[in-house]
């Protein structure tokens, strides 16, 4: 196979770190970042993966799911809570439940084996664009019990710092800016993500995790509310004294 170099190469060389048990796809997945404009180191274990990814601190990894001594799971469960490192999972599993297992560890995107290169490398791109801070724009927004702060790239609730993901914060001030608004999750991936494609499941974990941090109860929601058929409601003010049956069922999604 003869990479193409794909379009939106980066100005400055970004440097990705892919750690995969087989080091045919790693070879062939580097060949591509590299003819894409990238910096690509390789690493064929969870430990090495992980002593790499301290050394050499890249802007994104490219993470095998399935990894001998230790399982791509926890290396990326490692990396996030370390890093905060973009992590983009691969995979040979295609059960819903390993995608929000990864999902839930904290990868950015998943990619099902077998893949096309050409796809990673445009994944690639897309994640780390949603990682380069958008310009910043001054002043702060206040919507109900909630103060976003752009140019701090904070958000306050009740007067106290929330402690947020980088994507947590981007799905936040989204919702913030667009209050009483049922947003399904294809807009909300588009929007937020960036993707014209990707697991919708992707929104769906980090709508619960936001919930956790959020919500008195997130199995009882009053803030970020699920619209049956629709996708997702903030009510920066809850409009109800208690949520519907409905609304609770859809917390637990």
């Amino acid at each position: 196979m003869n990479p193409t170099p794909a379009t939106g190469t980066p100005d400055i060389p970004r440097r990705i770190l892919v750690i995969d048990d087989d080091p045919t796809v790693a070879e062939i997945v580097c060949r591509y970042l590299v003819a894409a404009g990238f910096i690509a180191d390789q690493a064929h274990d969870g430990h090495s993966g992980l002593r790499q990814a301290e050394e050499q601190r890249p802007d994104l990894v490219v993470l095998d799911r399935l990894l001998p001594a230790l399982d791509g799971i926890e290396v990326c469960r490692r990396i996030k809570a370390a890093w905060e490192t973009p992590v983009i999972m691969l995979t040979a599993l295609n059960q819903e439940e390993d995608r929000i297992d990864g999902l839930e560890a904290g990868a950015d995107d998943y990619l099902a084996k077998p893949f096309s290169p050409r796809e990673l490398v445009l994944r690639v791109q897309s994640v780390l664009r949603r990682s380069v801070p958008e310009p910043v724009r001054g002043g702060s927004v206040q919507a109900g019990p909630f103060t976003l702060d752009l140019a701090a790239h904070e958000v306050r609730m009740n007067g106290d710092a929330l402690v947020l993901t980088a994507r947590e914060f981007d799905l936040l001030a989204h919702l913030i800016g667009r209050p009483y608004r049922a947003l399904s999750r294809e807009e909300l991936l588009k929007s937020v993500w960036g993707w014209d494609f990707g697991d919708l499941s992707t929104v769906t974990v980090h709508v619960r995790r936001l919930r956790e941090k959020i919500e008195a109860d997130p199995t009882r929601p009053r803030l970020l509310k699920t619209v049956w058929g629709v996708g997702y409601r903030f009510d920066p003010e809850p409009l109800d004294a208690a949520p519907s049956g409905d609304q609770d069922a859809g917390a637990r999604r």
